[in-house]
């Protein structure tokens, strides 16, 4: 076999065979293919796409081209979720632990932030102590005995998708349903859960810019993880917006805090519910409507908060962290940004205020940057509210003064203003499962 006929083959726009794909994924990954000729079958996947079929046969290969987590040793239903990214989304740290108070348990591994989208693990680094880099063995003994952790990536996961996105990343191969499609979940098939979770965003803050790419990427990912035998559903959100009203590690923290003590934002708390319900209906306790109401209940009795303490404490944070906020990490430096017009705050591009919190230092433009733990921005307005001239939009935080001008000119860039409200936007589009797209009220 040639990997020259396998890109003449997909040129050409025929579907590859099993066998062909999992010639290409094992011999580039073990350096036996040279980047210059797994670009060119890339860039034909993207020109002519891929069937279902070679998209789950994509998937199962790179999963199996490393490690795959045996989560056998922890008792009950398994469940995961995925998030697209986006900007404020601290869902994690509410989701993992609602459902484990329920009986559900979260072996979840995270990312870190890069660019304008923020990541689970730097939000949980920032409380004092908290550790992220486990083994597997204490890894499952935490969430045998508390129900919930979340760690790094651990072992050698899914190392075809590491080498293939960073060729992709440098090909403009990036925008390709199923490539994007095989890398989320070859790596979410291999971490060994149960029952996936997907929450594909849409919108000026997401990589999926439009409703239907979203949810064609949604049923590409809910059918391969259905065909390989996982119970999978996703969500279609709104990311035209950032989520919440804090922005920021230690800032996200603290809204995660007041969400799981009934005192958080209504669109945080909003897709939080519908989320647990989403894993919890996976999971068997019930349909929709009473998995959201349990989660609900959750909220109100202290129950996931606990969790949660217990959780860190379970890692090594300072769980006091999380009712004493001054021990978590605090910005030494503040600029308020007032309103120059009077209107109508149609419309925030959610990208661009993602952008002005890294620039704070909340996020990393490269891997390996440091990050500023108590940086990042507070939001008092958002689209739809009417501001007046001299108003307070939002709070920069920051530990270096020098960087608050320039954040300051991208954020206030991202900034419309109109006489007239914007219409509502969903916060929820679709509801994706194995048996089809149904739409949220």
């Amino acid at each position: 076999m040639r990997i020259y006929d396998i890109i003449a083959k997909k040129r050409d726009g025929l579907a590859l065979s099993e066998e062909e794909i999992r010639f290409f994924v094992s011999q580039y990954t073990q350096g036996m293919i040279p980047d210059y000729q797994a670009s060119a079958l890339l860039m034909a996947i993207c020109i002519n796409g891929m069937d279902r079929r070679e998209t789950t046969d994509l998937t199962m290969a790179m999963a199996a081209s490393g490690d795959q987590v045996d989560l056998s040793g922890i008792g009950g239903a398994k469940a995961d979720k995925h998030s697209t990214g986006g900007v404020g989304d601290k869902t994690t740290l509410v989701v993992a632990p609602v459902v484990a108070s329920l009986g559900v348990k979260m072996a979840k591994m995270s990312g870190r932030g890069l660019g304008h989208t923020g990541g689970t693990l730097d939000k949980l680094e920032a409380i004092p102590g908290f550790q992220v880099e486990l083994d597997r063995e204490k890894f499952i003994e935490i969430v045998n005995r508390v129900g919930c952790c979340v760690i790094g990536q651990t072992g050698n996961l899914a190392p075809a998708d590491k080498k293939l996105y960073a060729l992709r990343d440098v090909t403009a191969t990036v925008e390709s349903i199923p490539l994007i499609a095989s890398s989320v979940m070859s790596k979410k098939l291999a971490a060994g859960a149960d029952c996936i979770l997907l929450d594909v965003k849409t919108g000026s803050g997401a990589f999926m810019k439009r409703a239907e790419d979203a949810a064609a990427l949604a049923r590409e990912m809910v059918g391969i993880g259905t065909r390989a035998g996982r119970k999978t559903a996703a969500l279609i959100t709104n990311m035209d917006r950032p989520l919440g009203n804090r922005i920021g590690n230690a800032l996200e923290v603290m809204e995660a805090v007041q969400t799981l003590r009934g005192q958080g934002p209504e669109d945080l708390t909003e897709l939080c519910l519908n989320l647990c319900a989403g894993l919890l209906a996976l999971s068997g306790k019930g349909g929709q409507e009473e998995c959201c109401a349990l989660a609900r209940k959750q909220l109100g009795n202290g129950e996931a908060f606990r969790k949660l303490k217990e959780m860190v404490k379970a890692q090594g944070g300072d769980e006091s962290a999380l009712e004493d906020f001054s021990r978590l990490p605090q910005a030494s430096f503040r600029k308020e940004v007032f309103s120059s017009r009077e209107g109508f705050l149609t419309h925030m591009d959610t990208r661009l205020v993602g952008a002005a919190a890294a620039q704070l230092g909340a996020g990393r433009e490269r891997k390996g940057d440091a990050v500023d733990y108590g940086a990042g921005i507070e939001l008092h307005k958002k689209p739809g509210d009417f501001v007046r001239k001299g108003d307070s939009i939002a709070t920069l935080l920051t530990s270096r003064k020098e960087l608050l001008s320039p954040a300051a000119d991208t954020f206030c860039s991202a900034l419309s203003f109109g006489s007239q409200p914007p219409e509502k936007e969903p916060l929820i589009y679709a509801r994706v499962t194995g048996e089809g797209t149904f739409p949220v009220e």
